[in-house]
């Protein structure tokens, strides 16, 4: 009997990747049931769907892979005591949050009337997405501080470049890139608080395109900002109607939504069912890709900054994601939410793109050390 493998059906590509591996089912995440599982024996998912003894007991499956980064939708330790192989593309999308956040910035400082080199930003957490967003910002001249308690714990030599919360609090821009935790030495579960936000000043920013939780949203909807910039909420998709009517941004958990983030973490997952199953991976489903979008003109008026938001913006822009959910009726937002999530527009990553070169020097070069590619005649 062929196996069977239960697929969330917003994992692009995945029948032509996973199809050779056997059987192939694809549901909408949220509709994944313990009835869909009683004879799979592999089970792929992204954000939507609990996996825990409620949907896998009883069912022969002993592979789950997610192809998200985020970890709470997983019982972890269910898995593991059920001789159960669990896998998660950890950093698949890590590209896509960090250039999701620059250009946000870039909009945020042509808006406001402010240059982003004269600003320091505060980079809390940096794993796969804050160390990209460090290195991103840094290449447009930004300074950062940075905070990771864990991370110089395991690794002292690197104690002098980081700095304490308190210290990050101070920096004209926040944002958070730590996982959601609730235990251990470390937790993230309301890591700016009450007391935290009370130290907040008014011309600053604050962004969470990380986890929903991370920070207190009763005690930040009533913290006065310059801006708020928020693609992670708690209670998705009925997310605080104050705090989304406030913010400057306001996203419904698309930062990690690009094209090639999803294409990796189903790249990741596939390959390690085939690991798991002792079968040589299949390269046949990259024909079904896209072709590259085409090479891009440049606008080179006014300064370099607005050069390069002009040119951010052609390739994706926030509002656009912000405006698809934005209404006067709150129940129309938290419906919109999850139907923009599952219908998501394809936007590629810089490095997809290319660009006609210009005679700014400058510009071409930013533009390359971000990932676009130079286009050859």
């Amino acid at each position: 009997m062929p196996r069977h493998i239960i697929i969330d059906d917003a994992i692009p590509y995945a029948e032509a990747m996973f199809s050779h591996l056997g059987k192939i089912t694809l549901l909408p995440g949220r509709d994944i049931s313990r009835q869909h599982l009683m004879d799979a024996d592999a089970l792929v998912v992204r954000s939507r769907t609990q996996v825990n003894a409620a949907l896998l007991d009883g069912t022969p499956v002993k592979f789950v892979g997610s192809t998200v980064v985020g970890l709470d939708h997983i019982d972890q330790l269910y898995l593991h005591n059920n001789d159960i192989h669990f896998y998660s593309a950890q950093g698949c999308n890590a590209n896509s949050v960090a250039e999701y956040i620059i250009t946000c910035l870039l909009d945020l400082a042509e808006h406001k009337g402010f240059e982003l080199t004269e600003k320091t930003l505060s980079i809390i957490g940096v794993g796969h997405v804050g160390s990209l967003v460090y290195e991103k910002a840094q290449k447009i001249g930004m300074r950062c501080l940075l905070n990771d308690p864990p991370r110089v714990e395991n690794n002292p030599s690197l104690k002098q470049d980081f700095v304490d919360l308190e210290t990050c609090l101070q920096a004209d821009i926040l944002t958070f890139h730590t996982p959601l935790t609730h235990n251990g030495k470390y937790p993230t579960h309301h890591l700016l608080n009450q007391t935290g936000l009370a130290k907040i000043r008014a011309d600053q920013i604050i962004i969470n395109a990380a986890r929903g939780g991370i920070i207190d949203e009763a005690a930040w909807q009533a913290t006065p900002t310059l801006a708020n910039i928020i693609d992670c909420w708690e209670n998705e998709p009925q997310i605080d109607e104050s705090l989304y009517r406030t913010a400057y941004l306001a996203t419904p958990h698309i930062a990690g939504h690009s094209l090639d983030a999803k294409i990796a973490g189903g790249k990741m997952v596939y390959e390690q069912l085939c690991q798991f199953w002792n079968i040589t991976p299949q390269e046949t489903w990259r024909a079904h890709l896209p072709t590259p979008p085409p090479a891009l003109a440049l606008n080179t008026a006014g300064s370099l900054q607005h050069q390069l938001y002009n040119t951010l913006k052609a390739v994706y822009d926030p509002r656009n994601d912000d405006l698809a959910i934005r209404r006067k009726n709150i129940e129309e937002t938290y419906k919109n939410y999850e139907l923009y999530r599952r219908n998501y527009p394809i936007h590629r990553e810089w490095h997809q793109h290319r660009f006609l070169p210009s005679q700014n020097t400058a510009l071409n070069n930013l533009l390359i050390s971000l990932g676009f590619q130079a286009h050859k005649a």
